[in-house]
Formats: structure tokens, sequence, C-alpha cells
């Protein structure tokens, strides 16, 4: 019965434990990590200036107005819903195709 008794007062504190090492293991890890990676970007960088500029000009935003910015937006994300309703179309015929029965075109669907 004596091992019962501290069995979950040692659970929890080996919890809390192990939670702070690991926490303190996994910060670590990711700063040297983050080191790293700004180490290579830097080398690579100085190796290709011509590509090294182009890279960091697309990293960068655009300065558009903001009126600008937003219609750039709204043409590239109905850009985006036309190609996924095309590939819907497409899809829900070759599925029809496989049951035997030929799916609703677009133009017969309801709209919501």
């Amino acid at each position: 019965m004596s091992q019962r008794d501290g069995f979950a007062g040692g659970f929890v504190a080996g919890a809390i434990v192990g939670g702070v090492v690991g926490g303190f293991l996994g910060a670590l890890i990711a700063n040297r990590r983050d080191e790293l990676i700004d180490e290579e970007e830097i080398q690579q960088l100085a190796n290709r200036p011509a590509e090294a500029k182009k890279a960091s000009n697309s990293r960068r935003p655009m300065k558009l107005s903001d009126t600008e910015g937003m219609e750039t937006a709204r043409r590239s994300l109905e850009d985006k819903i036309a190609q996924l309703n095309a590939t819907i179309d497409e899809v829900r015929q070759q599925l029809g195709n496989v049951n035997g029965s030929p799916s609703p075109s677009s133009s017969e669907r309801t709209s919501l």
C-alpha cells in the first residue's frame, strides 16, 4: 500500500519536471536551428548576389495602394475559385462515368 500512496504525487512531479526540461531543450534546439538556417542563408546570399537580390525582393510585399492590392487579391481569388470549380466538375463527371450514370452538368445544378 505504501507504494500506491506516493504514486500520484510522483506522477505529477515527474510530469511537471519533464515538461520544464522538455520545454527548455525544445527552445534551445529551435534557437540553434534558427541560427544555423540564418548562417546558411547568409552564405547563399554571399555566393549568389544576383539571385539573392531577387530573393530578397520577392520576400518584401509589393507596395500598392489599398484599392489596387485588394483588386489584385480579388482577381486572384476569382481565378482560383474558377479553377477549383472546373476541377470539381471534372471529378464529378469522372465519378459519374465510373458509377454508370452521368452527373449533372454545371448548368443543371442549382445555385446556392
